[in-house]
């Protein structure tokens, strides 16, 4: 098809959707918006190969037709690219299009290329930036949404090293950034297309087993909602009742937290009621006589009724949500929500545009929205203290915004607002800091209680404090609010500082005792030594007397001596015993990212190039596994699983280091994979297990731990393995034991 008509066809889709909008009809201004970027972009392609404006056009459409937004935010859409792209400056649009269209596009350009810069610090930095800017107008933040849902959208162009980067950013911050705005639907489609990207044949295999379950869950919704709907027309009430199927990524998420297969997840389907109410004071009425009525229908779960409507979420969302058994045995959630409820389920904060009166600038953003204001003040909250960490800062961002609610009460009875998760600790700190750094205990509903006892909503919190206590490293491991995290750190800081300046002291004095010169070399020969990466590690380990400076120490430094003290943190899997073990890891020769390196190329795992990249701690990989590579600082290549918790946060912070691997093994290396396992405990379940794996499998068995309790036993196995279908073949296997209950693979 020719380009112009294709970028016509596309240009009038995007009027007809914001036509048949209830905004008011500004398209003089949106016609002169893609007549501009149009003539901005004219000649540029994508990798894809389509105009580059599409790009622009398919953002707009998002913006308009999925959130709902109007002329302001179609515009600014429109022009995203054009300020960083091209010659024009933000001047140029304010001059043409006005105030605030140009405030938007300059918020959208100093947010420009992901969230993430080269380095972790640049991360954090631009995501200040983010932040500061939404602060400023709300619409910057749901178009950077956009712009990325339609990048996730067209990922298949890009090479799989840059697939992984995008789409674990797209896990770690946007997909949680719009399910805190609300927008559910795109929250949901981000996730999935990341999934898709991340762990294409799982991805593939949940979709199949979805398709092919496909008839009897709409058979069991049929069956579970006739009742229901003669009821609703009995009591004349105008509705709509959908089935809501869990996504891939859901269930996928489901399966691994809990251990589970497809087969054992039990909520995929959910039933929507969704209904008109007479007018818009009726409607919470309206949805508890749904509740009640069906309620007389099928035996609702005592402990699952979720009110939404009286107390809603902190974005917005309102609905009533009931579990109840139905005919075949299975628990079923019903939510039970209006039409408008509906509209901000699925759309968040720009549903609330369209029931707010108003001209068109007015009605897209309304700064007195509580919710909004309150997200925002947390924003600003953070962004007084940062931390000085990258990583620690996106992760005190994700705790604190996008984190559920629960309700607790003070002693006198008032209402604060908690993540959930949150501890009594978590609790002091939001009161006062120094509450906080001096609590010893709190009483919860009148019970004595420790600092990491988790709140519950409803719950009511009295501290108990003494100014004897001090801040301790160890409370950081079970504090989960930004606020709490963020003072706990700056006072250990502070706490550091002081033996830091003791260790340098102590060095000091050591080597003008031994007569050798302060240098920066020295001390990166000593840290060398003790395997510390940072000098003021080590002047903290000098101060904590964790190292004591001697003989070897003076040896090493003349270079008498080459043997480090430090643990060998990185052991490579192999199928050798130890001694050949050492032999293997001494004649190592690790790969060195060059300047002629091609990161777009996958690198290759086969018996002969595996001893060339490291395998660190966090994951374990093993064949079979989905991979990616890191180049380290060193400029030597790390594996990882793609779903590993470290690679999520390199490819969050270091997307321009991650690379795409695969494994071409041939079943001659052995590797390590652990099984744990639970039943019931009988005579002879030992021997049923080694005889299992070792004679009838012949896979050797390096460690058999097992323990029985109260009739009760659990253990774990670690195997030597060729692959990971060998790890699902054994566990299969094990399954048919009589009284083994439980079989779950550990990282």
């Amino acid at each position: 098809m020719n380009e112009d008509i294709l970028i016509n066809d596309a240009f009038q889709r995007l009027l007809d959707t914001y036509l048949a909008s209830n905004h008011r009809k500004k398209t003089d201004i949106i016609t002169k918006a893609f007549n501009f970027a149009r003539q901005a972009h004219k000649g540029v392609k994508r990798l894809s190969g389509e105009p580059y404006i599409m790009h622009p056009i398919a953002v707009a459409q998002i913006a308009s037709d999925e959130m709902g937004l109007g002329s302001t935010s179609i515009c600014s859409a429109l022009l995203h690219d054009v300020v960083e792209d091209t010659d024009y400056t933000v001047e140029d649009i304010r001059n043409i299009f006005g105030d605030k269209i140009a405030q938007i596009v300059d918020g959208l350009t100093k947010i420009s290329g992901g969230i993430f810069g080269e380095q972790a610090s640049a991360q954090a930095e631009n995501f200040k930036k983010l932040l500061l800017t939404m602060s400023d107008d709300i619409r910057v933040i749901l178009i950077k949404i956009c712009d990325r849902l339609h990048n996730m959208r067209t990922l298949e162009s890009q090479a799989p090293n840059k697939q992984y980067k995008i789409a674990g950013e797209t896990l770690y911050i946007y997909a949680p950034l719009a399910n805190r705005l609300g927008l559910n639907k795109i929250k949901s489609e981000l996730e999935n297309l990341s999934f898709r990207f991340e762990h294409p044949e799982e991805y593939e295999n949940i979709s199949k087993k979805l398709t092919l379950t496909q008839e009897q869950r709409a058979k069991l919704f049929d069956d579970f909602t006739a009742p229901i709907r003669e009821e609703l027309d009995h009591m004349g009430i105008g509705y709509e009742i959908k089935a809501r199927v869990k996504t891939p990524y859901s269930i996928w998420s489901k399966m691994q937290n809990k251990h589970i297969t497809f087969d054992e997840v039990y909520d995929i389907l959910a039933v929507r009621i969704i209904f008109t109410p007479a007018t818009r004071e009726d409607e919470v009425n309206e949805c508890f006589r749904i509740y009640v009525a069906i309620s007389q229908i099928y035996k609702s779960h005592p402990d699952r009724l979720r009110d939404w409507i009286n107390h809603p979420k902190a974005n917005g969302y309102q609905a009533l949500h009931v579990t109840l058994m139905s005919k075949q045995g299975r628990w079923i959630e019903v939510q039970i929500r209006s039409d408008r409820m509906d509209d901000i389920a699925e759309q968040g904060f720009a549903a609330h545009w369209k029931y707010k009166d108003g001209e068109d600038g007015t009605a897209e953003t309304n700064e007195n929205e509580s919710e909004l204001n309150n997200w925002l003040g947390t924003i600003k909250e953070i962004l007084d203290d940062p931390q000085p960490d990258a990583m620690d800062f996106l992760d005190t961002i994700k705790l604190n915004l996008f984190a559920r609610e629960i309700f607790v009460f003070t002693p006198k009875g008032e209402l604060k607002t908690m993540p959930a998760g949150c501890t009594a600790l978590d609790f002091a700190f939001q009161i006062h800091t120094f509450l906080g750094s001096h609590c010893i205990g709190a009483k919860v509903n009148h019970k004595l209680v420790p600092l990491s006892h988790r709140l519950q909503s409803g719950d009511q919190v009295e501290i108990l404090s003494s100014k004897s206590q001090h801040v301790q490293p160890e409370w950081l491991n079970f504090v989960s609010t930004a606020k709490a995290k963020g003072k706990i750190q700056a006072s250990l800081r502070r706490a550091a500082r002081e033996i830091q300046k003791k260790g340098e002291v102590t060095l000091t004095e050591w080597l003008e005792k031994n007569n050798i010169e302060f240098t920066s070399s020295v001390v990166d020969k000593l840290c060398d030594l003790h395997e510390i990466q940072k000098h003021e590690n080590f002047f903290i380990s000098l101060g904590k007397k964790t190292i004591i400076l001697g003989d070897d120490d003076i040896a090493y430094l003349q270079g008498k001596s080459s043997e480090k003290k430090g643990w060998k943190k990185y052991v490579p899997f192999i199928k050798a015993d130890k001694k050949e073990a050492k032999t293997i890891k001494a004649s190592r020769n690790l790969l060195e990212v060059g300047p002629e390196f091609n990161k777009k190329q996958p690198c290759y795992l086969t018996e002969e190039t595996i001893q060339m990249y490291l395998f660190r701690d966090c994951c374990h990989p093993i064949p079979g596994d989905d991979i990616l590579g890191y180049i380290d600082n060193k400029k030597h290549v790390e594996i990882h699983k793609r779903d590993c918790p470290v690679a999520t946060r390199l490819k969050t912070s270091y997307g321009n280091r991650i690379l795409d691997a695969k494994w071409q093994m041939h079943h001659q290396m052995l590797f390590d994979a652990t099984v744990q396992i639970r039943g019931i405990d009988r005579k002879g379940m030992i021997h049923d297990l080694a005889h299992l794996i070792s004679d009838q499998l012949d896979v050797n068995i390096r460690r058999l731990t097992i323990g029985s309790n109260e009739g009760i036993f659990d253990g774990t196995i670690e195997l030597r393995v060729y692959d990971r279908a060998g790890v699902a073949h054994i566990m299969n296997k094990l399954k048919t034991i009589d009284g083994l209950q439980e079989v779950l693979q550990i990282m």
